[in-house]
């Protein structure tokens, strides 16, 4: 991208409020989630959707009768059909991939207003079955009689139709997140009690946040819900030290549910202009996004560690400092991940040392062990987060940092004039 490129502004997000998996959306699937956020960011900032030229939307957890998500959310709206529709997925970043397709298709001049977004249903993952299952059923569809059709089916016995429950193990190393982030704990000695003080400041600030209205602006209410569910603002250490752990069930085990994330069902919607148009249509602008950086490292060094790489790559890029930043956001998979990678950052790992995170700064509204953490919507909640907040702080700098799912990571910078 060129210095002389289009700027891509932030004009603001909107989004479902965040409720736990299997609670009051959980007979909400992924396209009724995605088209109510979409629908309150029109509304909310009145734009006209003839206006709209692309649609980037995300998710993890894929619906095998729905490839093009994005495509159906236009679709379900009745927005206009010119609307360039596409799906992305990556884990836990696949909401920045979002934006980033949206920013360089302003940036080369392809579109001037696009939203980017993700969803999450984790109350409605697809029911798999074995593979000896599958080949069976998919044999006996693609049978040219009914005789060879039912000579197939009479091969089915009482195991085959035993649903297998969705795992969330990496399938590189077979070990799941929660496993991934015991071992950096342990490697980095993160103790349980600094873990559980990242979880309840999260909890705090959330809770002030939500009783301030500063997060239920972000919400567009849906079946009678208007703030986040898991929210716990009522917690203390000591309830949270109560609480086993869930990876590693041994005396050396300091992950437990109050220290990481919940499943959570949630839809994002970003507004994304081009500079130019945002001031045609007179269109408040909260921030601008300077750059973004990705990064990706071997899940034996860290699964949740490639944030340690990224931002440091970023701020060396556009030459300005981690102490520069007037907030940060980084995402809360796990309190032992957040803690690993500032004492990454702090001390310098793979990437220079940039320095200590003052914690006045940091996910001051939050983030997604009080919040919530639906997978595909979590990278444009947070930058909505952080421009709302920079906007309000007249903040000249912002960062985010979001880690993912096999050994990724993703960093992107917001600045206002």
């Amino acid at each position: 991208m060129s210095d002389h490129s289009p700027r891509t502004a932030i004009v603001g997000g909107m989004r479902t409020p965040f409720v736990k998996a299997g609670g009051p959306f959980r007979h909400l699937d992924p396209l009724r989630l995605s088209s109510h956020a979409v629908r309150g960011l029109l509304e909310r900032f009145a734009l006209d959707p003839a206006q709209v030229e692309r649609l980037v939307w995300g998710r993890v957890i894929h619906d095998p009768r729905i490839s093009n998500l994005a495509r159906e959310i236009v679709f379900d709206l009745k927005l206009p059909a010119a609307i360039h529709a596409e799906l992305v997925s990556n884990n836990c970043i696949t909401g920045i991939h979002a934006v980033a397709a949206i920013s360089t298709a302003i940036a080369g001049g392809q579109c001037d207003i696009g939203i980017a977004g993700g969803v999450e249903s984790m109350s409605n993952p697809p029911v798999l079955f074995s593979r000896e299952a599958g080949r069976l059923f998919v044999d006996a569809a693609m049978s040219k009689t009914l005789a060879d059709r039912l000579k197939i089916l009479a091969q089915l016995r009482p195991r085959h139709f035993k649903p297998r429950a969705l795992g969330f193990k990496e399938p590189s190393t077979g070990l799941t997140m929660g496993e991934h982030a015991e071992i950096s704990a342990k490697q980095w000695q993160i103790t349980r009690r600094e873990q559980d003080e990242v979880a309840l400041r999260s909890h705090q600030r959330a809770a002030a946040a939500t009783q301030d209205g500063r997060l239920k602006a972000e919400i567009f209410p849906l079946e009678g819900v208007d703030q986040d569910t898991l929210v716990r603002g009522d917690t203390s250490l000591e309830k949270l030290a109560r609480l086993a752990p869930v990876f590693d069930r041994s005396a050396a085990g300091t992950i437990s549910a109050g220290n990481s994330s919940p499943l959570t069902d949630g839809a994002s919607a970003l507004l994304l202009v081009s500079e130019e148009r945002a001031a045609q249509l007179g269109l408040k602008v909260l921030a601008y996004i300077k750059a973004v950086e990705f990064a990706a490292i071997d899940p034996a060094d860290g699964l949740l560690m490639a944030p340690a790489v990224a931002v440091p790559r970023l701020l060396r890029r556009v030459g300005l400092s981690l102490e520069q930043m007037d907030l940060i956001e980084i995402h809360e998979a796990f309190g032992a991940q957040v803690a690993c990678n500032l004492k990454a950052w702090e001390q310098g790992w793979k990437e220079t040392a940039i320095g200590r995170a003052a914690v006045e700064k940091l996910n001051v509204l939050g983030s997604s062990i009080a919040v919530g953490h639906p997978f595909g919507a979590t990278g444009t909640r947070i930058l909505t987060t952080l421009a709302n907040e920079m906007a309000r702080r007249e903040a000249k700098y912002g960062l985010a940092s979001i880690c993912a799912a096999g050994a990724m990571a993703a960093a992107v910078i917001l600045e206002r004039p």
